[in-house]
């Protein structure tokens, strides 16, 4: 494990190079990144925020969904990142995950990355407001005293 990133940065690149389909669970956000690898003429890699999966059964659903000319992935290969959007990048594995998908897909794909990336930074910017502000699933320590 790494004391910097709070990950074991070479599985975590292991993951990212060998995933076919791939889900990255946030600290701070609900949302998930999802990145389908598998391609085929015309049809790119798929790099998007989802809402969180209840089951892996849900989350199989939702890939077939989006993706439904495909089969179901054989399996779904998944990690944790237990820090901030900006450490991903810090750390070289969001650049690892676009570099694989950008080889697989065109310009498009690397657009996508592009928003999934500005998408995550943004919730989890809305996230940190929320928690400094006290919003409605944060617990407060100190209240302001009314005047």
């Amino acid at each position: 494990m790494s004391d910097e990133y709070g990950v074991d940065l070479d599985e975590v690149f292991r993951v990212i190079d060998t995933a076919e389909v791939l889900v990255v669970r946030f600290h701070f956000i609900d949302r998930r990144l999802l990145v389908d690898f598998r391609t085929r003429p015309g049809i790119e890699p798929l790099v998007r925020v989802v809402p969180r999966a209840e089951s892996v059964e849900e989350r199989f659903r939702s890939i077939k969904r989006l993706r439904p000319e495909f089969p179901l992935p054989e399996r779904v290969l998944t990690f944790h990142w237990p820090r901030s959007v900006p450490v991903l990048l810090a750390s070289g594995a969001w650049q690892r995950l676009v570099d694989r998908a950008s080889a697989l897909g065109s310009d498009e794909t690397t657009d996508a990355c592009a928003r999934a990336l500005e998408e995550l930074m943004s919730l989890e910017r809305k996230e940190v407001i929320g928690a400094i502000t006290g919003a409605s699933h944060y617990q407060t320590l100190w209240e302001r005293r009314a005047r």
